[in-house]
Parts: structure tokens; C-alpha cells; sequence
């Protein structure tokens, strides 16, 4: 497997991407997942969930995920596709590997919601023979469940979330390389946001500079709905979305604005400073840049995922900064959703300890935020993380910003 981002053109000189056999393996492995599961049928709202099985690029309205489409899969026959009107007539016309597709309303009025089980689900469930046994569903509102259970009263419903993420784990080659090219692209996309923090400007500039870049190079959207540029005293605490803020001299500036291409997310985040740092503001970067290498280092087979959190928790501590850790998790996995499990770092109850396995992909994030600094006291770097058989391949490639190491 090549470990370079080719280009995102289609091209007759050079292997590129085989989407026709990607699509095939994703269902494929769906499909494995369901069978090891208990569920006869698995039914999917989540966007990611069904770009995975199906690959509609939908639109998406702000506010309505898990309510526009869906997709339909048993261990042994194709997805069908359930869309809002208009992705109906584009599977139709553009997406052939779709063989059967129906419109469903936006799942959430009762009354719509109950005819689309009574008239439109039951029929394509009677056909595969699960009126009755167990349909694992990986995210519905009430009245759909509600509905089921009307409607279907010898069916029971299981959790078909947790069957997705066993597919989508580890990634396959042709994914690795896919989200490749997702990081040239979320590369470029932070250093143009990189090279517009400037006195004078807002951050919402250079978040709609960064925007730009994204889809010029054929980006899809920000790994985030709010990209997140945060400049100065907005790092600390972190307001993780761009402001009219002003940037100014001497104010870090933290960038996380990231890339989707062909379904496969890229998450990358750098803190840069305007203008001549202080002694502090780099003892807290230098803390963060030399955790976050220390729990790369541990990213590989033979380790867990608290190897590396301790890893980076234990160096950061060793500058004094433990206590100002951000309170999220440290790292999360990403591919076809822009934060998924498995998650380094989470402290919550019923977190678990799991050893990494090879295809696995990160993104890596430690947050530091000191608060009362002048220019802001928060920096957090973030790199995206390739598990292979050996040492961890970093598939960001942002330059660290040197002025901020001590």
C-alpha cells in the first residue's frame, strides 16, 4: 500500500482509487457484522451509516441527521436505499450499483413517520422475510420506535450502532488511502488558515479563507458543522468555533477546520502564534507537542489505547500542566464519521481498554489551556494516526510551529 496522497482527479496513467470495489468491501464487511451479530436485518439512519452502505453524497440540512435517509441491509442481499424525494431520482440516474430505492419522508412528524412504517417499511421488510425475529436500528426517534413496535409487534429491535462500528473499525487499504487523500487536502486546507492568522484580521476570515481552499481542491465540508479557528483568550478557555474576534499581536491562534473528500474525514489541527510568543506560551506548546509524540510512540500493536493516553497525560504532567488538560478525550477514531470510536483518553464511565490493531485511524488531539495569559494561554495540536505492524504512520503532515518550541 502506498502511503502518499496520488491526487483526487481520475486518471489513465496511474492507479488511483477503485470506488466500485471500496463500495463492495463496506458492504461486505457490513454484512459480516451483521452475521456475527443477533440481529437477521440492520437498518440505518445515521449519515455516515448510510454513506457507508450505500455511498449517497445527500444533502445534508443543518439540525435533521438521522431524520433524511436510510439504508436497508440483511446478510445476504444488497442495501436499499431510503431517501429524501431527491436523492431518489439521482440514485436512479447516477447510481447504478443502487438496485432498489424508496422515498421516505423527513422521519420526524408521527403521522409521516407512522405511514412510512405502516405503507413503505413494511412491505420491503415482509419481502425479506423480518416482520418477525430481530432488525438491529443504530439511531431512530421515539415515534419511529413507537411505530415498530405497532406495526411489527413479533420484531424485536436491537442495537445496530454498535454492528456499524465493528465494520468500520479497521479500515480497509483502499480506505487508508482514500483518508490519505482526505489529509492532503485538510493539509492545505490548515496551512492556508496557517498563513492568514495575521494582526488585523477576524477569525472568521480566516476560517472563510480556509473554506474556500476546502473546496477549490474538491473537499466536500469542515470535519466540524462550526469550523474552529480560536485566537488568543479564546483558547482558554477553548470556544471552539471562529468569532469576530480580532487577531492580534502576540495571540495564539489554533486552526481545526479539517476535510471530507469521497465520504472519509481528515482532522488536523495546529496552534500557531502571531507575532513573538512569550516564555509561557511556549512551555505550555512544548508540553503539548512532546505529549502528543510521546503517546504517537505508543500507538502500535502490543499497546493500548491507555498506553497512550497515559503516555501523554504522564509528559504533559511532567511540565507541571497535568491539571490543565482539556476535559474531553484525547484522541478519537475518524473515517466515514468525523469523530467515531475508538477513543484514546476518555474518562467517562464505561470507557473501555482495547489494544490497537493495524488500519486502525486517529486523530490525536491533547488540549492544554492555561487560563489569564496575555494572547491566550490554549494550544492544542492535532494529527492524524495510521496503526500499522510497526511504528504509528502520521498522515498529516502540517509543519509544528517552531517558534513555540522551547
Amino acid at each position: 500500500m502506498s502511503r502518499f496522497a496520488k491526487g483526487p482527479f481520475a486518471v489513465d496513467w496511474e492507479d488511483r482509487y477503485d470506488f466500485a470495489e471500496l463500495r463492495r468491501q463496506r458492504v461486505a464487511r457490513a454484512q459480516a457484522a451483521l452475521a456475527a451479530s443477533d440481529a437477521d436485518g440492520l437498518l440505518v439512519w445515521k449519515d455516515e451509516n448510510v454513506r457507508y452502505l450505500t455511498a449517497l453524497r445527500a444533502q445534508l440540512i443543518a439540525g435533521k441527521t438521522t431524520s433524511l435517509n436510510g439504508a436497508l441491509l440483511t446478510s445476504d442481499t444488497d442495501p436499499v436505499l431510503l431517501g429524501s424525494g431527491g436523492e431518489i431520482d439521482k440514485a436512479k440516474f447516477g447510481m447504478s450499483w443502487i438496485a432498489e430505492a424508496h422515498a421516505v419522508p423527513i422521519m420526524e412528524q408521527r403521522e409521516l413517520v407512522d405511514g412510512f412504517v405502516r405503507d413503505i417499511l413494511h412491505p420491503i421488510l415482509a419481502e425479506r422475510g423480518l416482520t418477525s425475529g430481530r432488525l438491529a436500528v443504530d439511531q431512530a426517534n421515539l415515534s419511529f420506535i413507537h411505530s415498530m413496535q405497532a406495526h411489527f409487534p413479533d420484531l424485536e429491535l436491537l442495537d445496530g450502532d454498535t454492528v456499524m462500528q465493528q465494520a468500520r473499525w479497521i479500515k480497509t487499504d483502499t480506505e487508508v488511502a482514500v483518508i490519505e487523500e482526505a489529509c492532503a487536502i485538510g493539509d492545505s486546507v490548515t496551512q492556508r488558515a496557517l498563513d492568514g492568522a495575521l494582526p488585523g484580521r477576524r477569525e472568521l476570515e480566516i476560517a472563510g479563507d480556509a473554506m474556500q481552499t476546502l473546496f477549490h481542491l474538491g473537499g466536500e465540508m469542515a470535519h466540524v458543522t462550526t469550523p474552529f479557528v480560536a485566537s488568543g483568550e479564546h483558547m482558554s478557555p477553548p470556544h471552539r468555533l471562529a468569532t469576530d474576534k480580532i487577531v492580534r499581536n502576540g495571540d495564539l491562534c489554533f486552526i481545526d477546520i479539517g476535510a471530507q473528500w469521497n465520504g472519509y474525514f481528515a482532522d488536523i489541527g495546529r496552534t500557531t502564534v502571531v507575532g513573538r510568543p512569550s516564555k509561557q506560551q511556549q512551555q505550555i506548546y512544548t508540553a503539548v507537542y512532546e505529549g502528543l509524540m510521546a503517546g504517537i510512540a505508543k500507538m502500535r500493536p502490543g499497546y493500548t489505547n491507555k498506553d497512550c493516553a497515559d503516555a501523554i497525560i504522564d509528559t504533559i504532567g511532567g511540565h507541571g500542566l497535568e491539571e490543565h488538560l482539556f476535559s474531553l478525550f484525547i484522541g478519537h477514531g475518524i473515517g466515514m464519521g468525523a469523530n467515531e470510536p475508538p477513543y484514546i483518553g476518555e474518562t467517562l464511565p464505561g470507557a473501555p481498554t482495547y489494544e490497537f490493531q493495524p488500519n486502525m485511524v486517529f486523530a490525536v488531539e491533547p488540549l492544554v489551556w492555561v487560563p489569564n495569559v496575555r494572547g491566550g494561554g490554549g494550544v492544542r495540536i492535532e494529527d492524524m494516526v495510521l496503526i500499522t505492524d510497526g511504528e504509528a504512520h502520521l498522515l498529516s503532515r502540517v509543519e509544528y510551529e517552531e517558534r513555540l518550541l522551547v
